[in-house]
């Protein structure tokens, strides 16, 4: 599995912003509760930047979830056609 940092960091944040409109709420909102500003939020759901441990238990908070939920996502991965041409050539 190859996935680079920037594209992790963009699934975190369709991730985070999923949970927060789920939530009802918008990124000032969130990031009031957080004690953050707005652009600090944004620039998370964007992929712009890697949050930290302490900026995740921060969003957990917030949003009165757990880490674990803030960071359950999925990372999809490509299925090499490689193996299947192998197979049939044998």
């Amino acid at each position: 599995m190859s996935l680079s940092k920037t594209g992790l960091q963009q699934l975190f944040g369709q991730h985070l912003k999923k949970i927060r409109v789920g939530k009802n709420l918008t990124q000032t909102q969130l990031a009031k509760l957080m004690k953050k500003d707005q652009q600090s939020l944004q620039r998370a759901e964007s992929g712009q930047v890697s949050p930290n441990l302490f900026y995740l238990y921060n969003i957990a908070k917030a949003l009165d979830v757990s880490i674990s939920d803030v960071l359950d996502f999925k990372v999809k991965t490509e299925k090499k056609k490689d193996k299947k041409k192998k197979k049939k050539k044998k």
